[in-house]
């Protein structure tokens, strides 16, 4: 991983790592607008940190919508996600935060 990631997409791994997801279901999941959801999801992609595969058309025929592209983290995500939150922790605490609650303690 060439530099840290940021929050958006901590949030974003996380959620994928929170089961088999797909971009609306992230947009749902996270509260981001799809329009930081999908180019995001575009790049994380394109480093490594997230598979995705089309689910099949016949699914999404007998539901009677457009077919879903499903997104999951990869091994590489994972270490990313647990660097970035790790990274997270030690700002808030430098900042004297507590970083379940997000507050100054």
């Amino acid at each position: 991983m060439p530099r840290s990631l940021g929050v958006t997409s901590l949030q974003i791994l996380s959620a994928i790592r929170a089961g088999d997801a797909y971009g609306l279901d992230l947009v749902t999941r996270t509260g981001l607008p799809s329009g930081t959801i999908y180019p995001t999801l575009g790049r994380l992609k394109k480093s490594g940190l997230v598979g995705a595969r089309w689910e099949d058309q016949r699914l999404a025929d007998r539901e009677g919508r457009p077919r879903r592209k499903y997104y999951e983290i990869t091994a590489e995500g994972e270490r990313a996600l647990a660097a970035g939150a790790d990274r997270i922790a030690s700002l808030a605490a430098s900042l004297g935060a507590d970083p379940a609650r997000g507050a100054p303690s």
